[in-house]
């Protein structure tokens, strides 16, 4: 065995003499112990800059979160109020002093309710990016029973560990938005007559998360096995936004308001009712009528909806938010050196299609990708420097993607 040399780490000082193993380096040397200190460090100030580290000073208030809403979703004040209030509350709820009293505030989560492409997705993910927390977007209908072909409830989680970086910290004050949660509503009026693996099977395994409990997670999401290694995850800090187009829940809500609309006054209220937005009606007991089982509407006490979309709203959609389809577009040609121009009656032609094929604002994308498509491919090869779209050319190009 070699004798080791009178070398000295450049940290603790000791000599090779000293220590189990020495490492050395072009103008200093390093022992074992260092280096595992140091691996610790290292590993302790990356953790502590993923985690929700910001004081209830720092926290952004109701306003400044509706503000920073309002640059990416055009309209639904009402919707954007009440998630601002509500992630507001729930990380206050996180940060509050425990010891100063016994008042224990309760988990603020949320259920959005509105028909596709209103904007619940975009509203979750957009309050997510402001306050910098983990989010993570799951669809509900691929969920089922354990035991069953599908996904694990806790599959959720798992999700949101990879969105963390499986900082188990960070990750517990995430957010998690719940898409299609009316896809899982009881199938039969009755419980437990017929086994519902996808609907209120999926109901009851999410009790569990949304009320707050420590759930084995597996890291790598699928299904659970005995061998397999789990991370446990407690969900009470996580909030969690549930998102649905409820269709056909206006019938449940008219039945609902039709029933109190008896009597010398009945006329009058009928007139205030508002037959084109319903879901503004909506209440905890339309949900249980939906389908959602009482539990689970306990656990999701703020409810809020999304209004239709209309003509007006559609269009600012196209050009006004931040990241706008439209300058969208006008970006990637500028990236090959073309000025991108949009005429007024080329815009209302769009929306016009989108309002009657019924596509809302997600319409709009598909839409406006119809008529872009040939010039993406030609343009890059040719030298145009101006390219201007007319109500004729998104004619022509919507009705030739509508034949194919």
């Amino acid at each position: 065995m070699a004798a080791k040399s009178n070398k000295r780490c450049s940290f603790c000082g000791r000599s090779e003499s000293e220590v189990q193993l020495m490492i050395y380096g072009v103008d200093g040397n390093i022992c074992n112990e260092c280096a595992q200190r140091a691996t610790e460090l290292v590993r302790e100030n990356m953790t502590s800059k993923s985690k929700f580290n910001f004081s209830l000073k720092d926290l952004p208030k109701p306003r400044e979160l509706k503000e920073f809403m309002d640059q990416y979703v055009i309209g639904q004040d009402e919707a954007k109020k009440s998630l601002a209030v509500a992630v507001y509350n729930h990380y206050k709820r996180i940060l509050q002093d425990k010891k100063s009293d016994d008042v224990e505030i309760e988990k603020s989560n949320i259920v959005l309710i509105g028909s596709t492409g209103t904007g619940k997705t975009l509203l979750a993910k957009t309050i997510a990016r402001k306050l910098n927390v983990p989010f993570t977007i799951v669809d509900a209908t691929v969920l089922t029973q354990a035991g069953y072909v599908g996904e694990d409830i806790e599959s959720i989680l798992s999700r949101l560990l990879q969105e963390s970086d499986y900082d188990v910290a960070s990750a517990e004050r995430g957010i998690v938005f719940i898409d299609e949660i009316d896809k899982i509503a009881r199938k039969g009026d009755n419980p437990s007559i017929t086994r519902d693996v996808s609907g209120e099977g999926v109901q009851q395994g999410l009790l569990k998360l949304l009320e707050g409990s420590v759930v084995n997670v597996p890291p790598y999401g699928g299904r659970k096995h005995p061998e397999q290694k789990m991370i446990p995850v407690n969900t009470q800090n996580i909030l969690f936004i549930c998102g649905g187009a409820f269709s056909g829940i206006e019938r449940k809500i008219g039945a609902r308001l039709n029933t109190r609309m008896v009597g010398y006054g009945a006329s009058a209220v009928t007139q205030k009712v508002d037959k084109d937005n319903m879901m503004q009606y909506v209440t905890p007991q339309d949900l249980k009528a939906f389908g959602l089982i009482p539990e689970i509407i306990g656990r999701l006490p703020i409810i809020t909806h999304l209004d239709p979309l209309g003509r007006e709203a559609l269009k600012r959609i196209l050009t006004e938010p931040k990241n706008a389809i439209t300058k969208q577009y006008q970006k990637l040609f500028k990236m090959d050196g073309v000025k991108l121009v949009f005429s007024e009656e080329a815009l209302d032609y769009i929306v016009d299609k989108a309002i009657e094929f019924n596509l809302g604002a997600r319409g709009l994308r598909s839409l406006t990708e119809s008529v872009m498509m040939d010039y993406m491919y030609e343009t890059p090869t040719e030298d145009i420097k101006n390219l201007t779209i007319t109500r004729e050319i998104a004619e022509e190009k919507i009705s030739k993607a509508n034949v194919k």
